[in-house]
C-alpha cells in the first residue's frame, strides 16, 4: 500500500501507478457531478465548457448559498455542505466521461460495477471511494466554488472546486482489474456457502 499525493490535472501515468488499497490525497481542483448532470450532457447532447482532461469528478449535489461575488466567492455561491452521493446508478457514464471528456478519476461511495472496470482498464481511470456520512469533513477540504456550468440543473450543476487536502481517499478500482468489492463479495458468498453447508442447506 502507498500514498499518492496528485495535484490535478493527473496524467495517465500517476492513475496507472494506483493500485487497489493505496490512498490519494487530491490538490487544487476536482469537478463535482451527478445523474442530472450526465443526463444532459450524454442523452441530451448538453456540452460544458469545462475543460475535464485528466481532472477527477466527484459524485455530488452540493447544498451552497448564494452570495455576493468576491474573491473568496467568485461565481456568488458558498459551499455549505459537499456530501458524496452513491456511484452505483451512474455506471453507464464512466467510460463516455473518459473517452468524451478525458475525466481521470471517479470519486464516490459504494462502487461501481464491470463495464466501469473495463473503462479504467482500457483508458487508464480508477475510482477512489469515500466513507460515507462524511459529508461535514469532505467540505472543510473546499476550499471556494470557482466556476459552475449547466446551473439550470442547480443542485445538479457541474461544478468546479477548488480543494486543498482532499483526502486521503481510498483507491477502491484501480486500472489493472483490481476491486475491492469483487473482494468483499467473494468473501461474503464464501462465508454464505460455509453457513448453509454447515446448517445442512445446499447453496
Amino acid at each position: 500500500m502507498a500514498h499518492h499525493e496528485l495535484t490535478m490535472p493527473a496524467t495517465e501515468a500517476q492513475v496507472r501507478a494506483l493500485r487497489v488499497n493505496d490512498t490519494v490525497t487530491l490538490q487544487a481542483r476536482l469537478f463535482g457531478i451527478r445523474d442530472a448532470t450526465q443526463i444532459h450532457m450524454f442523452d441530451r447532447g448538453r456540452t460544458t465548457h469545462f475543460d475535464l482532461r485528466g481532472h477527477a469528478v466527484i459524485h455530488t449535489a452540493p447544498n451552497v448559498r448564494k452570495v455576493e461575488r468576491s474573491a473568496a466567492f467568485p461565481v456568488g455561491y458558498q459551499p455549505v455542505c459537499v456530501g458524496t452521493t452513491t456511484s452505483d446508478r451512474m455506471e453507464r457514464f464512466t467510460r463516455p466521461l473518459m473517452e468524451q471528456y478525458g475525466v481521470r478519476l471517479i470519486v464516490g461511495k459504494g462502487g461501481l460495477r464491470e463495464s466501469s472496470a473495463r473503462a479504467f482498464q482500457d483508458l487508464g481511470g480508477a475510482y477512489l471511494a469515500i466513507i460515507g456520512g462524511t459529508a461535514a469533513l469532505e467540505t472543510t477540504w473546499v476550499e471556494a466554488i470557482e466556476d459552475v456550468d449547466l446551473d439550470d440543473l442547480n443542485p445538479e450543476s457541474l461544478w468546479q472546486f477548488r480543494i486543498r487536502n482532499f483526502g486521503p481517499l481510498l483507491v477502491a478500482m484501480d486500472s489493472h482489474g483490481g476491486s475491492l468489492y469483487d473482494g468483499v463479495r467473494d468473501a461474503a458468498q464464501a462465508r454464505r456457502a460455509a453457513v448453509l453447508a454447515s446448517l445442512g442447506v445446499a447453496s
